[in-house]
């Protein structure tokens, strides 16, 4: 940089740090846009992550059968329910009739299903109101690759046992290791058998994490529900090499068992991330909308107070044009101020997205990704912002005639 630029940029340093508060003021949209933009592209990159870290741990050759055709498009976007790995609210349900098709499929190695039963759990004066009670078979542990830490996992003769989450373990027994323990379900009575090892929660779905559920056998669940049960999902471990084939399999016994009616999807470990992707991607655009707003916003303030900053400093115009400043460094001296301006909103944004990565990663489940090439990014977007809105104030100060600038007062 020569001598003549330092002087330039240091001018409109000086410039911008002589009215402080009104500069910060006027950089607010640049520092909100930029900061929600950073903070929404690390959140969702770092969810995107969390999905795929929780899929690879269920097992990257899991397949999981879901009610409803879900395999939608539409303007070429994948459309799912909310929860992503789970699908505990697609519309719909699956019968025991299909959990016994997928489980006689030859390439099927292993399945579970997965039910919800609406109840309370009580234990003496305790009542837990609404835990999730999810009705299943013995294979679900070895399926998910989820180690049950105290005690054995039920079998599927087994009656009235159960194994719980370590939250439910807590909120409902106040003991970590409640073994042997009986509680009762719509007034039948269920002994703890195990207790699971803590589960990696996700974002994206609500009951990856069932540190807050009861297991129970899903035969026990058609008494409780006086044959009325019906699964959210089916959990298949296809034999090894033959999930392609376990897929066309699975897809013709349940078209046969559903009268050819597809009504049902069956998704594989690449397509549960293609789905999270898409979902997250929809509201990563959604925000950055927003922000793309609020750095229009921004631009425009940056341009109103250059607009009031050349008429208050007509005097000093007219002086360095007097002692023979030229129009392009009037007009470099005023650029660079909406540069500078629009460039410490940038780094103020870039920093308060950091604060809130940081607060996030410390008291919820999601997990940010500091990006530094979105951060490099992002402050280079709002130093072209401030240079875009400041170049019609900078051309209207070149253009002063030094003699009218210098009778202004």
């Amino acid at each position: 940089m020569s001598a003549s630029s330092r002087g330039e940029f240091k001018m409109a340093l000086s410039s911008v740090m002589s009215t402080k508060w009104r500069s910060m003021l006027t950089v607010l949209g640049v520092v909100i846009g930029v900061a929600s933009v950073m903070t929404v592209m690390g959140l969702g990159q770092g969810i995107k992550q969390q999905i795929a870290g929780q899929i690879d741990h269920f097992g990257k050759n899991i397949l999981m059968v879901r009610p409803g055709n879900q395999a939608r498009y539409e303007n070429g976007t994948q459309l799912t329910n909310t929860d992503v790995l789970f699908g505990r609210d697609a519309m719909g349900a699956l019968t025991t009739q299909d959990a016994a098709a997928i489980a006689s499929v030859g390439q099927v190695q292993k399945s579970a299903p997965l039910g919800i039963i609406s109840s309370a759990a009580k234990v003496g004066n305790t009542t837990l109101s609404d835990p999730l009670v999810i009705a299943t078979s013995s294979q679900l542990p070895s399926v998910i690759g989820q180690q049950v830490q105290y005690g054995n996992f039920f079998d599927d003769n087994s009656a009235n046992t159960a194994v719980i989450g370590k939250q439910v373990a807590h909120d409902l027994f106040g003991e970590s290791v409640p073994l042997g323990q009986l509680f009762t379900l719509r007034g039948q009575t269920f002994m703890v058998r195990g207790i699971f090892s803590d589960f990696n929660s996700s974002p994206m779905s609500p009951t990856a994490g069932f540190d807050n559920a009861i297991f129970i056998p899903y035969g026990a669940a058609q008494q409780l529900t006086n044959n009325g049960l019906q699964f959210y999902t089916i959990l298949v471990q296809p034999k090894s090499g033959s999930q392609a084939s376990a897929t066309q399999n699975i897809t013709s016994h349940l078209l046969a068992a559903h009268g050819g009616e597809h009504d049902f999807t069956v998704f594989n470990h690449s397509q549960a991330e293609d789905m999270s992707k898409s979902t997250i991607s929809l509201f990563t655009t959604f925000v950055s909308a927003v922000a793309a707003i609020a750095l229009l916003v921004g631009g425009i303030g940056i341009m109103n107070i250059m607009l009031v900053s050349v008429t208050e400093r007509m005097h000093e115009i007219g002086v360095r044009k007097a002692v023979g400043a030229t129009n392009r460094q009037i007009l470099t001296q005023f650029t660079l101020e909406a540069a500078v301006l629009s460039g410490v909103g940038g780094v103020i944004g870039v920093v308060l997205s950091i604060i809130a990565e940081a607060l996030l990663r410390t008291y919820t489940t999601y997990h940010p990704v500091f990006m530094w090439q979105a951060m490099l990014l992002a402050v280079g977007i709002s130093l072209a912002v401030g240079i875009v809105f400041g170049v019609a104030p900078a051309v209207k100060a070149a253009r002063k005639d030094p003699i009218t600038a210098l009778r202004h007062e």
